[in-house]
C-alpha cells in the first residue's frame, strides 16, 4: 500500500550559508589565483636569470672587460719569433716607461711597490704593533715606530718601497689602521753601466739627472719604452778596455766614446770611475761626474785636426805647403816640441800631422788668422754645448779676447776647454764627408735613405783637380768585402756642410799616415784601417797654471778609414808612467793602445770585420807621401814665403799702431787748428 511520504527530521539536516561566508570563500579563490600567478612569475623570472648565467658562464662566457683586470692581470705577451717586440713592454701598475738599449736590452724599469702607513687614531696598542710589524719589516726601527705610532696624528709612513710579498704579509696580521698606497720604484738591472747617462729619479719618480731627468716628460706620459742608441754589449767593452787602462797607469779618470760617424748615434759612453745606478744617493761627486760631456779639458793635438782641416778650407794650405818646426816665443813662452823630438826646420803638411810639430800647427794658424780661426769653431760648435741628450753638457771655456798669442796656441790645442764629446764630434765632420751631424742618444730606427750625387761646383772641382795632381792619385771605390760594413744601404749624413768632400778624403789619409808612420802607431789594429790623431796637453792646476808631468792623454780615431764608420775616443786623466812606456805619459804610450783593443774588441759587435786580405791594396789607396809634389807653376808656402811668421806679424801690428798713433795726433792737430780759427772769426 502506497503511503504517503514520510518526512524524517534527524535525517535531514539543513545548512546555513551566509552571505558573509560565500565573500570569504570567493577572496580565498581570489588571493590562490594571484598566488599561482606570482608564483609563476618568479618560475619564469628565476628560469631567465638561470637561462642568462648558463649562457654568460657555460655555453658562451664573456671576456671581462681591460679596465676590470688590469689592476690585477697584465698583459698576454704575443707571438714574436723574429724578436722584433724585444724590450716593448710595461707593468699595468707603474706610470713610467722604461728605457731599452738599440737592442732591446733593458737598462732601466719601474717595479710596482707600495708604501705602508698607519692612523694611530685607530690602533689600540702602538708598541704590540711595531713588533708585528718588525716581523715582516726586518730594517724596521722597532722603538721610533712605536714612538711614532702613539703620537696623537692620523697619517704616519711606517715604510716605503716595500715588495708586494711584505705588502701580503702585513695585510695577513690583520692589524687594523694600517693601511697601504701604491707605488713604484725605479730599477738599473746592469747596475754600473752607463750610470752616469742613465741619471736618477727621485721619492716622486721625477728625473734629476741623465736621460731621466732630460726624458722626464716623455717617460711619464708615454708608456712605450724609450730606445736609446746604446748598445749595450759595447758600452761593456769599453767599460773594460777603459778600465784596464786606468787602473794600469794609475789614472784618476777617464773616458771612452763610441759614436756612428753618419747618424751621431752614440754607441758607448764611458765615463770613470762610476757608481751604481741604484745607489745613486750614495754615490760620490767624483762618481757622479761624467767627463765626456761634463769634464772640460785641454784637447793638445787632437786639435790639430781641425787646425789642418781649417787651413784646407779655407784655401789658405795646401798639402804641398811646408811650415816652420823653429820654436816660437811668445812674452815670456816659447812653443816649442818635445826635448826629444828632432825634426827638421820645416816640415811637410803631412809630417805636421804624422810628427805633431806645436811650432807648425801655430804656424798654420796664424796664416789661416785669428778672426777666421774663432769662426771655425764656432761653426764646429766648439763655443756652445753639446747638443747632446744630457741636461750635465758644459758650456767649453773659450778665450774671451783672440789676440796673436791665442791664435797660436789655439792651434794646437791649448788655451781652449773643450768636453771629449765635442773633439769627436769634429773628429768625425773632417772624415764622413764634411757634415757637422749632432750627437744623439737615441736610437734612429729608419737610416736615411741615398741621395743622389750633387754637382760640384767649378771651384771644387778645380780645388779637387789641384789637390789629385799633387797626390798623383784619386781614391777609388773600394771592392767589396775590404772591411766596411756591406749589407746596409749606405746612410747619408745629415747636418750642416762645414767641409768638402775632396778635403774630407785628404783628411782620411792624414789621419791613417799618423797611425801608420805617426805619433799613433800604437793604435793599430790589423784589418781595421784605423786613423787617428793623439793629444797630450798639460793639466791646469786647482790654482791655474800649468801642472809639470801631469797630462791629459787622449786619442781620437775612426774606423775603417776607407769607409768611415765609427768614431772611437779614449782619455786618461793624470796617467803615470810604467816601465813598459819607458816613463812617457803621452798618449801614443796609453791612449792609443787602448784604442786598439776597443776597435779589436767591438768590432764584430758592430759587425765591422778584419780585412787583412785586401790589406795591402786598401792601404795603398789609402797612402799619401810625407813629401807630396808641388804642382808646376805654384809657389809653396815655406822657407822665404811664410806669411805666418810671428815676426812679420809684429811688425805688421806695430807699424798699424804707429799708423793708428800717427793718424790721431794728426787729426787732433787738425781739429785744433780748426778751433783756433774758428775763435779768430769769431772775434772779427
Amino acid at each position: 500500500m502506497v503511503g504517503s511520504p514520510r518526512h524524517d527530521s534527524e535525517t535531514t539536516r539543513t545548512i546555513g550559508v551566509t552571505g558573509d561566508d560565500l565573500r570569504a570563500r570567493a577572496h580565498r579563490e581570489t588571493m590562490h589565483v594571484r598566488l599561482l600567478c606570482v608564483s609563476a612569475g618568479f618560475c619564469a623570472l628565476f628560469a631567465c636569470v638561470a637561462i642568462k648565467l648558463t649562457i654568460a658562464t657555460v655555453l658562451h662566457p664573456m671576456v671581462p672587460e681591460q679596465r676590470q683586470i688590469a689592476p690585477q692581470v697584465p698583459k698576454i705577451p704575443k707571438i714574436d719569433p723574429k724578436g722584433s717586440l724585444v724590450g716593448d713592454y710595461a707593468l699595468p701598475q707603474v706610470h713610467r716607461a722604461s728605457i731599452v738599449d738599440r737592442n732591446g736590452q733593458t737598462l732601466a724599469l719601474s717595479l710596482p711597490v707600495a708604501q705602508v702607513y698607519a692612523n694611530p687614531q685607530e690602533l689600540i696598542d702602538p708598541v704590540d704593533v711595531a713588533h708585528r710589524l718588525k716581523s715582516v719589516l726586518h730594517d724596521l726601527n722597532e722603538p721610533e715606530t712605536a714612538e711614532r705610532l702613539a703620537r696623537h696624528k692620523q697619517f704616519v709612513y711606517i715604510a716605503r718601497n716595500i715588495t708586494p710579498q711584505q705588502e701580503l704579509a702585513i695585510n695577513n696580521l690583520g692589524i687594523p689602521g694600517i693601511y697601504f698606497e701604491p707605488g713604484e720604484q725605479r730599477h738599473y738591472p746592469l747596475g754600473h753601466m752607463a750610470a752616469q747617462i742613465m741619471g736618477a729619479v727621485d721619492i716622486d719618480d721625477n728625473g734629476i739627472a741623465g736621460v731621466e731627468r732630460f726624458f722626464n716628460k716623455r717617460l711619464l706620459v708615454d708608456r712605450k719604452p724609450l730606445r736609446l742608441s746604446l748598445d749595450i754589449r759595447v758600452q761593456s767593452a769599453v767599460r773594460e778596455e777603459v778600465a784596464a787602462a786606468k787602473d794600469t797607469f794609475q789614472a784618476i779618470g777617464a773616458c771612452g766614446i763610441v759614436m756612428d760617424v753618419r747618424t751621431g748615434e752614440i754607441i758607448a759612453m764611458v765615463s770613470l770611475p762610476d757608481y751604481d745606478a741604484n745607489e745613486f744617493s750614495h754615490a760620490t761627486n767624483d762618481e757622479r761626474f761624467n767627463r765626456t760631456v761634463t769634464g772640460l779639458y785641454e784637447p793638445g793635438s787632437t786639435f790639430k785636426l781641425q787646425t789642418t782641416a781649417m787651413g784646407l778650407e779655407t784655401g789658405t794650405i795646401h798639402i804641398w805647403d811646408s811650415f816652420s818646426s823653429i820654436p816660437l816665443r811668445i812674452g815670456r813662452f816659447t812653443i816649442r816640441d818635445m826635448k826629444n823630438d828632432h825634426f827638421a826646420p820645416w816640415l811637410s803638411l803631412p809630417e805636421v800631422m804624422a810628427y805633431s810639430s806645436n811650432p807648425a800647427a801655430a804656424h798654420i794658424a796664424l796664416d789661416v788668422g785669428g778672426k777666421r780661426q774663432a769662426e771655425w769653431l764656432r761653426n764646429m760648435g766648439f763655443f756652445a754645448p753639446v747638443p747632446v741628450e744630457l741636461p750635465e753638457a758644459a758650456r767649453p771655456l773659450i778665450p774671451r779676447q783672440w789676440g796673436l798669442a791665442t791664435t797660436m796656441t789655439v792651434g794646437f790645442g791649448h788655451g781652449v776647454a773643450e768636453p771629449p764629446l765635442a773633439i769627436v764630434r769634429g773628429t768625425a765632420a773632417t772624415v764622413n764627408g764634411g757634415i757637422l751631424v749632432t750627437p744623439t742618444l737615441l736610437a734612429q730606427e729608419d737610416p736615411t735613405p741615398p741621395a743622389p750625387d750633387a754637382l760640384a761646383t767649378p771651384a771644387e772641382e778645380l780645388q779637387q783637380g789641384v789637390q789629385s795632381a799633387a797626390l798623383q792619385q784619386t781614391v777609388p771605390s773600394l771592392p767589396i768585402g775590404t772591411g766596411a760594413p756591406m749589407p746596409e744601404a749606405p746612410v747619408i749624413p745629415q747636418g750642416v756642410r762645414v767641409l768638402s768632400e775632396s778635403n774630407s778624403a785628404l783628411l782620411r789619409r792624414l789621419l791613417r799616415l799618423d797611425v801608420t808612420q805617426g805619433t799613433g802607431r800604437t793604435a793599430e789594429s790589423p784589418g781595421y784601417f784605423v786613423g787617428g790623431k793623439t793629444g797630450t796637453a798639460e793639466k791646469i792646476g786647482p790654482h791655474g797654471g800649468y801642472l809639470k808631468h801631469v797630462n791629459i792623454s787622449a786619442f781620437t780615431s775612426i774606423f775603417p778609414m776607407n769607409a768611415p764608420r765609427y768614431a772611437v775616443y779614449v782619455m786618461l786623466d793624470s796617467p803615470q808612467p810604467t816601465p813598459q812606456t819607458h816613463g812617457w805619459t803621452t798618449a801614443g804610450w796609453n791612449a792609443a793602445p787602448t784604442v786598439s783593443r776597443v776597435i779589436s774588441r767591438i768590432g764584430p759587435m758592430l759587425q765591422i770585420f778584419p780585412d787583412v786580405e785586401h790589406a795591402a791594396q786598401i792601404d795603398a789607396q789609402l797612402a799619401i807621401s810625407m813629401h807630396p809634389a808641388v804642382p808646376k807653376g805654384v809657389r809653396p808656402l815655406g822657407p822665404g814665403n811664410d806669411p805666418g811668421d810671428p815676426r812679420k806679424l809684429e811688425a805688421e801690428h806695430r807699424a798699424t799702431q804707429q799708423a793708428e798713433k800717427l793718424a790721431r795726433s794728426t787729426a787732433a792737430h787738425t781739429l785744433a787748428i780748426r778751433k783756433k780759427t774758428a775763435g779768430e772769426n769769431m772775434d772779427e
